[in-house]
């Protein structure tokens, strides 16, 4: 097993309190889930920090006085888990040291049609322009699905709504090309305008940010990865409620939980907030006996050590004993399937 196939507590988890600030820090750790061919994310570089050091301090600051990022988020009327990460991005474009936020959420209409949405453009240090396309997913691996078992079309959302291969087929042929129609540039142009801002000389350059968990069958723990899998992809594991006491008694040395609440999918809560595994098993039990609806949850060690220890120390203790990411589903999941895109990844 590889480690990524565990997520390390890491800048997110060591000293920061307020859960908004550790879900921003997750978000500049957490790498994203695909290789394409479009530019990914801004880099701590581009963002204005010379190294991790410069980061955490930036991240301390807003933990000793998050009122600034509390408002920006209440402000969004949606408790959406997309647009949550949404509004986090826009904030740390507008307040890291080396960006600039110009716009965001820009529509682009052709008379009364709507073609999309651009969802960040801002400026960094050199002047140059940049157009930012963002999505946070969670997608679940199955052993059996439409194309072969390497294909991105197999991996789908919690809901059965989307796929791995539908959201990479839509950003790559819709939302980050849509930079390029004159109707989006106009768009820019005038929303920029409204602004007293300066509008760029030419197309801003497109990037794609979407990091996020694929998690795979417990029950099919050789179950390969999409072939579009960045590197170091965040992985987690999923089983059905039937199958949740079997999976923990795979994992003896996880005897800490914590469930993980919509919006908050992002970075764990801190080690004082976990709780015992059996108090979780008791919380899934009546979850389950009245929904269906997926649950996110983490198992590790005791966190208090893991907070202290996050790095497995010697080979008696696999890499996944320290800390795994597990989505429960109901025990009829998945309820249906997405067909794969009309276009390729």
């Amino acid at each position: 097993m590889s480690s990524s196939q565990y997520e390390p507590l890491s800048i997110t988890e060591s000293s920061l309190e307020h859960p908004l600030v550790r879900d921003l820090a997750w978000l500049t750790d957490a790498p994203d889930l695909v290789c394409t061919q479009w530019p990914g994310r801004p880099d701590l570089a581009s963002l204005g920090f010379a190294d991790n050091e410069s980061l955490m301090s930036f991240l301390q600051q807003l933990d000793a006085h998050p009122l600034a990022l509390e408002a920006w988020l209440e402000s969004s009327n949606s408790r959406r888990l997309g647009a949550y990460h949404e509004r986090l991005w826009q904030f740390l474009l507008k307040t890291a040291p080396g960006t600039e936020l110009l716009a965001h959420n820009v529509p682009v209409r052709v008379e009364r049609r709507t073609l999309g949405e651009l969802d960040m453009v801002y400026r960094n240090q050199q002047g140059d322009y940049r157009h930012l396309e963002v999505a946070i997913k969670f997608y679940l691996g199955l052993p059996e699905g439409p194309q072969q078992p390497d294909s991105a079309a197999r991996w789908i959302g919690p809901g059965g709504l989307d796929s791995l291969a539908l959201k990479v087929s839509h950003l790559s042929h819709h939302q980050l090309p849509l930079m390029c129609r004159p109707a989006a540039q106009q768009a820019l142009v005038e929303r920029l305008g409204a602004l007293d801002l300066q509008p760029p000389a030419s197309t801003p350059d497109p990037q794609m940010a979407m990091p996020g968990v694929l998690f795979r069958p417990w029950h099919a723990p050789d179950f390969p990865l999409p072939s579009i899998t960045a590197p170091n992809a965040l992985q987690g594991l999923w089983c059905h409620w039937r199958d949740w006491s079997r999976l923990c008694a795979e994992h003896p040395r996880l005897t800490f939980g914590t469930c993980l609440a919509r919006p908050h999918w992002l970075a764990p809560p801190h080690p004082g907030h976990w709780q015992p595994r059996r108090t979780l098993s008791r919380t899934l039990a009546a979850h389950f006996a009245t929904w269906a609806t997926p649950v996110q949850l983490m198992l590790c060690r005791d966190p208090m050590e893991f907070a202290a220890n996050p790095t497995p120390t010697n080979d008696d203790a696999p890499p996944e004993d320290f800390g795994r990411r597990i989505l429960v589903v109901g025990n009829d999941w998945p309820g249906q399937i997405p067909l794969p895109p009309d276009q390729p990844d």
